[in-house]
């Protein structure tokens, strides 16, 4: 008799308790490491910016420029990009499509390294972009080194991203968690030996972050390569044999078409919210007191950085169970893996909610001695916190429709949410108004607000488990095409020569 926990349960029963509790179980066994994983990745960004700061002010401005230009054009994308892997990966798991599983893998990183050409092209001219837009011509020299010296780290994380997502996928989270500790673990002593034994200054701060994810790289690799790989074998181009390279090839590109329709709206729906974090910072800079405002509003986007990481993790655990359940077939295990996701968003944001009303004095403290500055972050707290009770959920509706491969509507709430919501909310508080700096956080409160009800709203009403479990099977079905070509082309050719060979027999029969 198959296990409890293999099985779907009917529509119109309530799930168990028992059912709930297995959920959270799952849920959480996927999320607390990659939670931890994500700290480690902010801790290792916090490291660099303190080194940055003992180099010296200049340097600190510079790298923090080239930080935000870098996060902006470069690493929202790759990571909105390969978030398009997640649909695809997590469904072939469900559906035990192995060689799809491989195949998608190859065929994210192959259009993330296209991707990364446009957008080196857009580092190596930072210091003329930034020039052009006005800024100061030291600090751009200075955001320029940095930027220049952190262009291998594109290409690092054209693989980085898609394994992530290809382990999360199969529920692989303790062992990134792992990778990630040892990897910044040797941060530290990296900046320390390349900015302060070797003196290499700012190149030496990017060259350590560089180093850092390629450390990461190369332990995901080799723990996908070796230790499991008598359980993930990575099938390239999904051929079982005698493919050439150039048939190798054809099937990874074969289905690179339906992949970017996934990828490129997923871009679309994290670039869209991200980038208007980017955005406020220069809203702040036109307030009355910009050298107030703007590092107000550094101490609180470092803030939701560090609480990010527990939604991010979240949604991207949330669109594996989901995506796993539909490619098994069991839409109501995806619908029950959806809806504890959620609650326990919700329950999260309350506790954001909470400490930040209650400590925001004393939390800015810790990043600043100002008391004009700390007072300004402490009255924006409470507010920066009902955001988070807004962002919490969406941030998790976000993973829910990325893993029922419906990307497309997330980008249309965020776009509508974030600039035709929030943008006008923000700057009409703060600047016509003159609520000043707490208007732009109302702003962002707005457009959290019209976003979370927006994804609710899509995923507990609209939302036709058992047609999302049907379009899974699809999904997997209508990628495997090109694949499934290639293989029914060679089969015609094995056909072909072994009829010959019979023929030639034959005809050496017929001789004799």
């Amino acid at each position: 008799m198959e296990d409890n926990k293999d099985q779907d349960f009917f529509s119109h029963k309530f799930p168990t308790t028992s059912q709930v509790v297995e959920e959270l179980k799952e849920l959480w066994s996927m999320a607390l490491p990659i939670t931890a994983m994500n700290m480690l990745v902010f801790v290792r960004a916090v490291v660099s910016v303190l080194f940055l700061g003992w180099l010296g002010s200049l340097e600190l401005a510079g790298g923090a420029l080239s930080i935000g230009f870098t996060n902006i054009t470069g690493y929202s994308v790759l990571v909105g990009l390969a978030a398009g892997l997640e649909p695809v990966c997590s469904q072939a798991y469900g559906c035990k499509n192995w060689d799809l599983l491989s195949l998608s893998l190859q065929r994210m990183v192959l259009i993330l390294l296209m991707a990364i050409m446009p957008i080196s092209l857009l580092w190596i001219n930072l210091e003329k972009i930034m020039l052009f837009m006005g800024q100061n011509i030291d600090i751009t020299r200075m955001a320029s080194i940095y930027c220049f010296y952190s262009l291998p780290d594109l290409l690092t994380n054209t693989l980085l991203q898609p394994l992530r997502v290809f382990l999360r996928s199969q529920k692989v989270t303790k062992p990134m968690m792992y990778c990630s500790l040892v990897a910044v673990t040797f941060h530290v002593p990296l900046n320390y030996l390349l900015v302060v034994v070797m003196d290499l200054g700012v190149p030496g701060v990017a060259m350590a972050s560089v180093i850092t994810n390629l450390n990461m790289v190369v332990l995901m690799a080799g723990y996908v390569c070796l230790w499991r790989k008598n359980e993930m074998v990575l099938k390239w181009g999904c051929l079982g044999g005698g493919g050439g390279g150039m048939v190798v090839m054809g099937v990874v590109c074969g289905g690179l078409g339906q992949l970017m329709k996934l990828a490129v709206p997923s871009c679309f729906m994290i670039c869209l919210e991200w980038w208007w974090y980017e955005i406020v910072t220069v809203m702040a800079g036109y307030l009355p007191n910009p050298t107030l405002a703007v590092a107000a509003t550094g101490i609180l986007i470092q803030t939701t950085s560090m609480m990010y990481t527990v939604p991010m993790a979240l949604a991207g655990c949330v669109s594996a169970r989901v995506g796993n359940e539909l490619g098994a077939g069991k839409p109501y295990k995806a619908k029950l893996a959806a809806m504890v996701a959620l609650g326990c968003a919700f329950g999260l944001g309350f506790i954001n909610v909470t400490w930040t009303a209650i400590f925001g004095h004393r939390w800015a403290g810790l990043f600043t001695k100002d008391e004009a500055v700390k007072a300004l972050v402490s009255s924006v707290m409470p507010i920066m916190g009902l955001c988070e009770l807004g962002n919490y959920p969406q941030t998790t509706g976000c993973g829910i429709l990325r893993g029922t491969a419906r990307p497309v509507i997330g980008a249309h709430i965020n776009l509508g949410s974030f600039y035709i919501v929030g943008t006008p909310v923000a700057m009409g508080l703060a600047f016509l108004l003159k609520v000043g700096f707490s208007g732009l956080w109302f702003g962002l409160l707005s457009a959290q607000l019209a976003c979370v009800v927006s994804i609710l709203y899509v995923v507990m009403a609209r939302t036709d488990w058992e047609a999302e479990a049907l379009k899974a099977e699809k999904l997997t079905r209508v990628e495997m095409g090109s694949c499934n070509e290639h293989r029914i082309i060679e089969s015609e050719k094995d056909e072909e020569n072994k009829w010959l060979l019979v023929n030639g027999n034959t005809n050496k029969d017929d001789i004799c």
